[in-house]
Parts: C-alpha cells; structure tokens; sequence
C-alpha cells in the first residue's frame, strides 16, 4: 500500500510538470503564431511597396544578419535560461544573479562585434558573397538591432529558466507590432526618395535598394520596444530577486570567471549547431545567385525569383514551425532541471510529449499548405503572378514536418546535455544537402525548385540524425501510432474535407476569401473532432493544455470522449 502511495505522489508532481511546461510551451508558440500572423499580414503591404526585386533585396540582407545573430547573441536565451533554471533547481539564486550580470557583459562584447562585423562588412556581403550590390544599404539598416536583440536575449533568458514564458510571448508581440507600423511607413517613404535618387542616376535599382533598407529599420524599432518592456518587468522583479537572494543559504558563490567558463561553453555549441542548421539558407542565396548568374539568367529575374522563394514561401512555411521553435524553447530549460534532479521519468515524458505535440500540429499544417496551396497565396498575395509560389507551397510544404521535427530534437539534445551533437548532424545534413543542391541546380537546371527540394532533404537528414542520437543517449524511442500515424490519417480526411468546402463554396458564391476562410474553419473542426475519436489525444492530456477542461467538457457533451 505504501508503495502504491509513493508512486502515485511521484506521478502526480510529475504530471503537473509535464502539462506546465506544455501550458508554458503553448503560451510561447500562440505568441509565435500571433507573431508570425501580424508578420505575415505587414509583409503583404510591404511586399506590395517593393516588388519581387526590392523583396529579394529585403530578404537577401536578411539571410545575413540571420547568420550574424546567430554567432552573437541568438544563442544567449537558450544558454541562459538552461543555467538558470539549473541554478534555481538547486535554490542557488545569488549564483542566478550572477549568471545574469555576466551574461548581460557577454550581450555587450559579442553584441556589439557583430553590429559592427555587419557595418562594415555590409558591402563585402553584398557584392562578394551575395552578388547583390544594392543589399548593402539594408545590411548596414540592420547592424544596430543586432546589439539591441543581445541583451532583449538575455532578459528572455532569464525570465524562460524562471519557468515562466509570459514575458518572451508578450515581449515578442510588443516587439512585432512595433516592427510592423515602422517597416511600411519606413519602407514607402525611402522607396519614394529612391526613384528620386533612380532619376539622379539613371537606374531602377535605388527604388528597390532603399525601399528593402526602410524595411529593415522596423526590426530595429521593435527590438528597441521589446527590451523597454523586459527592462520595465525586470525593475518589477527586482524586489523578487532580492528576497530570493536573501533566504539563499548555498554557501558558495560562483565567480565570474567561472560563470563566463561555463556561459562560453554552453553557447558555442548551440551558436555552432544553430549556425549549422540556419546556414543553409546563406550558402543556398549565394550558390543560386551566382549558379543562375552562371547559367545565364539576369540579375534582377534571379532577385525576383529569390523574392518570392525567401519572402512568400518561407513566410507562409514558418508559421506553423513557429509553434516547435515556441515548444523547443520551452523544452530545454525544463528538462535541464530533471537532469539536474536525475528524474528520467520526466526527461523521457516530456521529450514524448513534446515531439507528439509538435508533429500533431505540423502534419495537418503541411497538408492545409498543400490542398490550399493556389487559394491562400491568391488571397494574400492578390496583386501578383503566384504560379511559382502555388508551385513551392505545394511541393514544398513537407518542410514544415521536418523543420518542426528538427527543431525540437535539436532542443532534446540541448536539454539532456549533449550539446555538441546537434554540431555534428548539422554540418553532416548540410554537406549532404549542398551537394544535392548542386546535382540539381546544374546538373538537372531545376531552378529555384532545387533550393526548395534540397531544404527538405536537409531537414529530414536532421531528423534521422538527431533520432539516431536520442534513442542512444536516452534509449528511447518515440511512439509512432499517436505521434505520426494517426495525425497522418486525420490531416488526410481534413484536407479532403478543406478542399471539397473550398471547391463547393468557390463554385456557388464565387470569392476566393469567404471559400479559403469557410475552408480553414471546416478542417480545424474536423480535424479536433478526428484527434479525439482516434483516440489520439486522451482526456488527462487535452486537460494539461491551457483551456484545456473547458475543451474536455464541450467534447464530452458533444459525446467524442
């Protein structure tokens, strides 16, 4: 009896830790979908004040600066939260404070490096690397924000290892709402001073050229608003954190030398392994650019074509791998502290859960991506030729299932420390991919599609590698009935059903706006209603996500639990 009692008190606690880190994931990822949404939804005017040429322009400088924040500072949030959520485990929270400050320091050397790599290295990117020389305007636009978004990665770290990922959610909409006002207004008023410059020198390009870098300065405005806020809850916090500090009794303190010791060797390998994973698209913006340029195509009709691979395609694609970069970022700090409690139990629950939870949401995502493919590029890229685009989205949308999927295996393997590994599949997958890339970009002249394809296949050797690596370290394997077969069969009635109120409603009231929204709503019914009589969420699992009994009332009355 009294062991049964013992078990039943360890389930408990360990439930109710497993459905707050998915409460605090959810909160995160319907931040990032908010995110995502007021992205895409300012992108669409912004897209409309550029073209597919100053779009290409736009996001060319982008794959740049992405890189650059990678190797300063995008690591800092994962990396702090990991040591402070190991910290407070452990009641230490003098020593929290502490990786704090240091940190912050660490924000200030490396943020500032690649503000000003990105300054003055803007017209070596632009016309070496990129073959793009009007970039550079965009490129030294972004500099600044790159030593802004250090210290806004510090306070989310700190906030995330709290346990707590209200702040990051709201920081990020504050931030993006920001951005979104600033780049049109920004990006309309330098486009209209550069057609003044294209008359002073007889070109088109200056229009385009100014109009990408007036875009840029919204990212700066929104990281400017985003660390106001986080600095506004941190003096909140502050009383919190002293009366911590005083009931710490851990007799020793941490150095500085030590904290920045262990600060650097955390970040490296996920600075590497994210550089890695993200600098495919680099390497395939400068492979295609100078590849088309080689094989004869025009410079402006490879921009444009870029443009609409890097500035729709990717757009639409990454909202839903929003979500796994929201549950991985909720992931790592949680299993940090079972590792440090030894608790294996949790470790293996929530690295199942998290992987079932991501792949429940970007299967029927690839799928609505696919069977709606020509309507929502349609609707919301109306004023355009989107032939190419339907095209990507349809033979392209499988990248959400493996981006999702690698993301979050990527913070499995952070979490449980295994930091390097992630290093080694990444660079694994992207010499596995370039040279697929090229096979198909000059051997089989596949154009963009070639970039699209061997995207793909990168991800999914990511997937099979970081798979390969949990089931050694932890020896585990993932469920596949629930987590990918069942998920599977009912995002394939749901696209059916989508597709067939699409067509019925097109057809009689003949607007492609009230057939794709009609269309939307039908498959998030069906496909609810399919996930709970397949049995593929149970009832003690739909009650751990947030409004989750309301849910399991409302199922239970409409009798499919």
């Amino acid at each position: 009896m009294e062991n049964n009692r013992t078990s039943r008190s360890r389930k408990k606690p360990e439930k109710k830790g497993a459905s707050n880190f998915i409460i605090q994931g959810t909160i995160l990822a319907a931040a990032g979908i908010i995110v995502r949404l007021i992205g895409m939804l300012y992108r669409i005017p912004l897209a409309n004040i550029l073209g597919d040429e100053g779009n290409g322009y736009y996001s060319s400088a982008f794959t740049i600066y992405s890189i650059l924040l990678i190797v300063s500072s995008y690591s800092l949030p994962t990396a702090v939260s990991k040591m402070i959520a190991t910290k407070n485990a452990r009641k230490e929270y003098r020593n929290s404070v502490r990786i704090l400050k240091a940190a912050l320091f660490y924000g200030t050397v490396v943020g500032g490096i690649g503000a000003a790599v990105l300054w003055f290295g803007a017209d070596f990117f632009a016309t070496r690397f990129l073959n793009m020389p009007y970039t550079r305007y965009a490129l030294k636009t972004l500099a600044p924000t790159i030593w802004v978004i250090a210290y806004l990665g510090v306070f989310r770290g700190y906030f995330q290892g709290l346990g707590t990922m209200i702040p990051t959610a709201l920081s990020q909409i504050f931030e993006q709402i920001i951005n979104a006002v600033i780049s049109i207004v920004a990006a309309e008023r330098l486009f209209n001073a550069g057609l003044k410059a294209n008359l002073v020198h007889e070109t088109t390009e200056f229009s385009f050229a100014f109009g990408a870098a007036g875009g840029t300065i919204g990212t700066g405005a929104g990281a400017v608003a985003g660390l106001l806020f986080l600095l506004f809850l941190m003096a909140s916090y502050r009383p919190v954190m002293m009366r911590q500090a005083k009931r710490d009794r851990t007799r020793r303190r941490d150095s500085y030398g030590e904290i920045s010791s262990v600060l650097l060797m955390t970040v490296l390998p996920i600075v590497m392994s994210s550089v890695a994973y993200n600098i495919s698209t680099v390497i395939d913006n400068s492979i295609y650019g100078k590849g088309m340029a080689f094989l004869g195509m025009g410079a402006s009709e490879a921009v444009s074509t870029w443009g609409v691979y890097a500035g729709k395609y990717h757009l639409l694609f990454n909202i839903p791998v929003a979500i796994a970069n929201s549950l991985a970022s909720s992931l790592i700090p949680s299993l940090s502290r079972a590792v440090a409690g030894k608790n294996r139990g949790q470790i293996v629950s929530r690295v199942s859960m998290v992987i079932r939870f991501s792949m429940v949401i970007a299967i029927p995502a690839t799928v609505g991506l696919t069977v709606l493919a020509g309507p929502v590029c349609n609707l919301l890229f109306s004023r355009y030729d989107n032939t190419n685009l339907i095209r990507m989205m349809m033979y392209g949308s499988l990248a959400v299932v493996f981006f999702s999927l690698s993301t979050v295996t990527n913070a499995v393997l952070q979490g449980i420390n295994h930091m390097q590994t992630p290093l080694k599949n990444a660079v694994i997958s992207l010499v596995l991919h370039i040279l697929v890339l090229c096979i198909m970009l000059f051997g089989f002249k596949m154009g963009i599609y070639s970039v699209v394809y061997s995207n793909i296949l990168f991800a999914l050797f990511m997937c099979i590698l970081n798979g390969i690596s949990i089931r050694r370290f932890l020896n585990y394997r993932q469920e596949m009935k629930k987590t990918f077969i069942l998920p599977t069969i009912a995002s394939g009635i749901m696209g059916g059903a989508a597709y067939g109120v699409y067509k019925l409603v097109h057809m009689t009231v003949k607007s492609n706006t009230i057939g794709v929204l009609l269309a939307i709503v039908v498959a998030v019914m069906v496909y609810g209603v399919l996930l709970l009589k397949l049995r593929c969420v149970d009832e003690t699992e739909l009650a751990g996500m947030p409004g989750g009994t309301k849910l399991v009332r409302i199922a239970q009355k409409c009798h499919l639990m």
